[in-house]
């Protein structure tokens, strides 16, 4: 697959129609970040499963009639930015905690059906 830009604009024409399109565009991401050769990227990376469940709770929340302007945007969170069940390190694992909720920014851009892929190290 050609990877069109990742800005809002494209993202949006790609998707423009029914929702295989945003799990074909994702599963083609997720196997291009799991070919980067360094693997220190990320802290935390969710399962391919986990991210096409929150695309699926999206697509189901579109069909209900709540808005979803961010539906499908992939999106990951530097580890200083608690995200709800997965261990908030920033970088010193001798400070790791695991919150029970996500941080106000990760919540309202789920909300508007942007998909998490995982958690970047801090360098």
């Amino acid at each position: 697959m050609e990877f069109p830009s990742l800005d809002l604009h494209s993202l949006e024409a790609l998707y423009g129609g029914p929702a295989q399109k945003a799990r074909d565009f994702l599963a083609a991401l997720l196997e291009k970040i799991d070919a980067y050769p360094d693997p220190a990227v990320w802290i935390t990376r969710l399962s391919s499963e986990d991210v096409m469940q929150q695309l699926e709770q999206s697509d189901e929340r579109r069909a209900a009639g709540i808005p979803q302007p961010l539906f499908g945007v992939p999106f990951a969170v530097k580890d200083n930015i608690d995200v709800a069940n997965f261990p908030t390190t920033a970088a010193c694992p001798d400070f790791a905690y695991t919150p029970s909720e996500s941080a106000t920014v990760v919540r309202r851009l789920m909300d508007a059906g942007a998909i998490l892929i995982g958690k970047t190290n801090m360098d």
